[in-house]
């Protein structure tokens, strides 16, 4: 069954049977490197097998682009002056959109749209935290504080608990991320507009509507990122190419990201 996550889904690496088409393909690359076979001709190609994906690869690949990330968000928070948060913070949204959508509709793994996405949310959360880290202090250190803990729940009911999002609740909750994006994206066009849906207050007057869609965010967040470890580990098991482990590092990066934000819009509910 091909993965519901819409960053995996695009490879056929991620799928089941891709494994044996490779070494299908693999026997084919053999047959022609048979002592002999191709002299005539003046070379004699040898056949190697191709790299494979492993977890070491995908942590190693994860911690770099979380690097990267961290690095861009010092740099909007420590340099940019009051008067460019806003407008960094929009236009970098605007750069990770599209980065993203690059990276999530091609079928092979777009190393530079990973990059140009890692760079510019990092720029984006930067400015962004700076602004909540202003009129709530000390909120950012709890966000962060907040989003390792959720992960390292999840992790741990992942690995020693054995829990899964399958069946007709996967397809759920890939259509609920699809319905979640497009929502914001209306909302974020209606902001930029100057109106307000009422979505992402923040506050203790946020309102209802901002409580319910930070909350599903988190609840689709920690379903999502339940998914990606289950792809990841599919993606070794089935012999994904070594390059596929920037795929899943982004993947897991995009999902830990998510849940960061949704949880300090939650926080600041509680602050005046």
């Amino acid at each position: 069954m091909r993965s519901t996550n819409p960053v995996l889904s695009r490879s056929d690496a991620f799928t089941p049977g891709y494994r044996q088409a490779s070494y299908q393909n693999l026997g084919h690359q053999q047959q022609y490197a048979q002592p002999g076979y191709g002299q005539q001709y003046g070379y004699a190609p040898q056949a190697r097998p191709p790299a494979v994906m492993t977890i070491n690869d995908v942590i190693a690949k994860t911690g770099t682009l979380f690097v990267i990330l961290l690095v861009a968000a010092a740099a909007s928070w420590f340099l940019l002056p009051a008067s460019l948060l806003y407008p960094v913070a929009i236009v970098s949204s605007m750069i990770a959109l599209v980065a993203s959508l690059v990276v999530t509709l091609r079928h092979s793994t777009s190393v530079p749209g990973i990059m140009t996405y890692t760079i510019a949310e990092g720029l984006l959360l930067g400015a962004w935290s700076r602004v909540f880290e202003y009129y709530y202090p000390g909120i950012v250190s709890q966000a962060v504080l907040g989003t390792f803990a959720a992960a390292a729940v999840v992790l741990a009911a992942y690995r020693y608990l054995n829990v899964r999002v399958g069946g007709r609740l996967r397809r759920i909750v890939a259509m609920s991320i699809i319905a979640y994006v497009v929502v914001a994206l209306i909302n974020f066009v209606v902001v930029i507009a100057g109106g307000s849906l009422g979505l992402t207050n923040t506050g203790s007057d946020a309102g209802v509507l901002s409580w319910l869609f930070a909350g599903i965010g988190v609840v689709l967040g920690v379903a999502s990122l339940l998914i990606d470890l289950e792809e990841c580990e599919r993606g070794v098991r089935m012999g994904a190419p070594a390059k596929e482990s920037w795929r899943a590092g982004f993947g897991l990066m995009v999902t830990l990201v998510w849940l960061y934000t949704n949880i300090l819009r939650i926080l600041s509910f509680f602050r005046n």
